[in-house]
């Protein structure tokens, strides 16, 4: 599921508060049959819920359920990079801030167990049984 790019762009303006049919399809530009699958799947594998519109009207809404929030650091993560390397300089483009603050949310990177940055050169995958 986040492997697929049109799936990783519908949680991705689900974030960003997008929540019905017309507005994932006008602001993704996707063909009605792709979307409707996409969010038939994530809808199938607990990251989107589907609800009542919360303005009363016919519609329904497509939001993210707590699996679905959970995947927010990752979404982070791909927005930093795509800041750094997608841009041109000078385009425009939108950036993530905090709330209070207005300021762009700090760069996210992984903290190890003594506080110093992890990367690759400092870090290895083992695998479950061999801890």
């Amino acid at each position: 599921m986040l492997g697929d790019w049109w799936s990783l762009l519908i949680i991705r303006d689900a974030f960003d508060g997008i929540s019905r049919f017309s507005e994932f399809q006008k602001n993704l530009g996707m063909a009605k049959n792709i979307l409707s699958t996409r969010l038939r799947t994530l809808v199938a594998q607990g990251i989107l819920q589907v609800s009542p519109a919360a303005d009363g009207s016919a519609y329904q809404e497509y939001l993210l359920t707590d699996k679905g929030r959970e995947i927010f650091p990752i979404i982070v993560a791909l927005r930093q990079w795509g800041e750094d390397h997608l841009f041109a300089a000078g385009e425009d483009y939108s950036r993530l801030v905090e709330n209070d603050s207005g300021q762009p949310i700090p760069r996210m990177t992984p903290i190890g167990h003594a506080g110093q940055a992890l990367n690759l050169g400092n870090t290895r995958v083992v695998k479950v049984d061999e801890e």
